[in-house]
This record gives structure tokens, sequence and C-alpha cells, in this order.
């Protein structure tokens, strides 16, 4: 059963900096792609990074130069590091995975999901 468990969401100032983790276990984690979403209230949940087992990654425009996923696979975990943080990055995000090597940005390929974590960006 694979399982995932986030951390590092809170309150921080426009400008400021967040890192979140999540950590995986359950599954053969070097070998798979993993992606980090947010959701904000009223939007569809949409895709913001994604890593793959071999370490190449793929952003969304919006967050393209501020922030960077990475992962470490000898501690199960991925890490995104989000600087200049925006209120529009305000959102609960989420890690996932679905036991592939790609990374796909469409959430409804992802069957396995965290709890997510709150992001809060105050102007």
């Amino acid at each position: 059963q694979v399982q995932l468990v986030e951390s590092g969401g809170g309150l921080v100032q426009a400008g400021g900096s967040l890192r979140l983790s999540c950590a995986a276990s359950g599954h053969t984690f070097s070998v798979y792609a993993m992606g980090w979403f947010r959701q904000a209230p009223g939007k569809e949940r949409e895709f913001v990074a994604g890593i793959r087992g071999s370490g190449g990654t793929v952003y969304t425009d919006s967050v393209k130069d501020r922030f960077t996923i990475s992962r470490d696979n000898a501690e199960n975990t991925v890490y995104l590091q989000m600087n200049s943080l925006k209120p529009e990055d305000t959102a609960v995000y989420y890690c996932a995975t679905d036991r592939r090597m790609a990374v796909l940005t469409e959430s409804n390929t992802y069957h396995y999901w965290g709890q997510g974590t709150q992001v809060t960006v105050s102007s």
C-alpha cells in the first residue's frame, strides 16, 4: 500500500519561502515519478511540478524560476522548495504518484495522494 505524507506548509508573507516535504512508503520510490499539485478554494486541482526517478523535472509556467522540486531516494522523500511566494500560491499542496516513470500533469492520472498541507501567503 503506497502512503504519502506531506509536511512543511504554513503561513508566510509574500516574498517569503517554504519547503514542503513528502515522505513515501510502500513502493520502490527511487524508480517512480512524483508530482506536486495544489488546489485553491473554488478551483480545480492543478499540476505544480514533477520529478522522474532519474531526476528530470517538469514545472508549470507560473512557478518556474521560483519553485524547485527535488528528491532524496535514500530517504524516500520528495521536496518542493518554494521561493518568492505570492498570494496566488495560496492553496492546499498535495504530492502524488502512480507507479510510473513519466511525469504527467493531469491529476486524474494519479491514484496515490497524500493528505495535503496548507500553504497561505499573505500580501
